[in-house]
């Protein structure tokens, strides 16, 4: 009989649903030794909290998340918040002894993730960031190519998330749903919240970054407030797009902006060695494109992998070959792992250590963007 791990979810947005989801399913397709118990769900709306608890099966609600981080029946402490509470949050959580699973990015800036550091490492607390897209099985599969060394020396990685939902002025900042356009609660734009998760994945796939060189750009500079119902300014970034330096040599070309008419959430990323190509896209997660020049040159070319195999990463607790899964499975995947590595006495990546290096990314990013020159990581 698995045994319980009591959570407690603060924030019921979009992750909320995700995580919950992740939470209920995991083991059903899984054979693990914890079993998470949905214990209690915070946000301060109470009217909203209590139909999410009902609907996801929380067995109970509260409405500060101080309340939530003390009780004494809650083992981890999941924050799906804005990101401006991430370090508040995980401090307390620490404090307490609960294990912490973080929305991405770790924190505001570098400071605030270093402080988030020390605190789950000084408690001792296991603690992961929910980059998921390192659990879609097509990337965790290039991941394990890579690792070979099939594709030899690495020349070049790059890689874009495109979206096109904030084109309106009319669109206000701040609050419900619209946080994200708030640099008060966000940190920043499409920096943190697009290009974080495509920094994430390359530093797993090629390495560490050594600097970089950035642009951004806020196309509508200023927008209704819903907090205060005034026009201000907007201060975070619509648009971004940087080059850098692996340390392994390659080069490096990322960009991401919310103005790209057309795009709902296209996220692709392409890596060139000297002996083969892998290419991933979001829009056809199950797959991923191989190119090897080994191959006979009368039938040289890309080939398309369907990940569904048994033998493939995470797919024999699926469905049979030839039957894909969605974005949703890449977040059931990363509660199997964090239990698999809690039962192992295991990290779990990306921790907070690894998701801080994301962050360092993020700062320099923007520090160069600001200055118009090669920043350092």
């Amino acid at each position: 009989m698995p045994k319980p791990l009591r959570i407690g979810l603060i924030g019921y947005g979009f992750m909320g649903r995700t995580h919950s989801n992740a939470y209920r399913q995991v083991n059903q397709f899984f054979d693990l030794e914890y079993r998470p118990e949905l214990k209690a769900v915070c946000a301060r709306d109470a009217e909203k909290v209590k139909a999410f608890a009902s609907q996801w099966g929380y067995e109970s609600v509260e409405t500060d998340w101080r309340k939530l981080v003390e009780r004494q029946d809650i083992d981890a402490v999941d924050i799906c918040t804005p990101n401006n509470l991430h370090k508040e949050i995980a401090l307390a959580a620490a404090a307490n002894g609960k294990m912490i699973l973080c929305e991405k990015p770790l924190s505001m800036n570098t400071a605030e993730g270093e402080e988030m550091c020390q605190a789950v490492e000084k408690a001792g607390v296991p603690n992961t960031v929910w980059y998921n897209y390192r659990r879609v099985p097509a990337v965790t599969l290039a991941k394990q190519i890579i690792d070979t060394g099939k594709l030899g020396r690495i020349f070049h990685y790059r890689a874009n998330f495109l979206q096109d939902w904030t084109i309106s002025a009319d669109l206000p900042q701040g609050g419900t749903a619209l946080w994200r356009l708030d640099a008060a609660a966000a940190g920043s734009g499409v920096t943190g919240d697009l290009l974080a998760h495509c920094i994430d994945t390359a530093i797993w796939l090629n390495g560490s970054i050594t600097n970089v060189t950035a642009m951004t750009e806020t196309f509508i500079k200023e927008r209704k407030h819903n907090l205060t119902g005034k026009v201000e300014k907007v201060g975070i970034d619509d648009a971004c797009a940087f080059l850098c330096h692996f340390a392994n040599g390659s080069l490096g070309l990322f960009e991401s902006t919310r103005y790209a008419r057309g795009h709902k959430a296209l996220y692709t990323l392409e890596i060139n060695g000297e002996n083969a190509s892998i290419k991933w896209d979001l829009h056809d997660l199950h797959r991923l494109q191989w190119f090897d020049h080994k191959d006979e040159g009368i039938v040289r070319g890309w080939r398309s992998v369907h990940v569904t195999d048994g033998d493939q990463p995470y797919m024999k607790q699926w469905w049979v070959p030839g039957l894909q899964i969605g974005y949703e499975h890449t977040f059931i995947h990363q509660v199997a792992d964090f239990l698999q590595a809690l039962a192992a006495n295991k990290p779990c990546p990306p921790t907070f250590r690894d998701a801080l290096e994301t962050q360092k990314i993020c700062d320099a990013v923007l520090k160069s963007a600001a200055n118009h020159q090669w920043t350092n990581v």
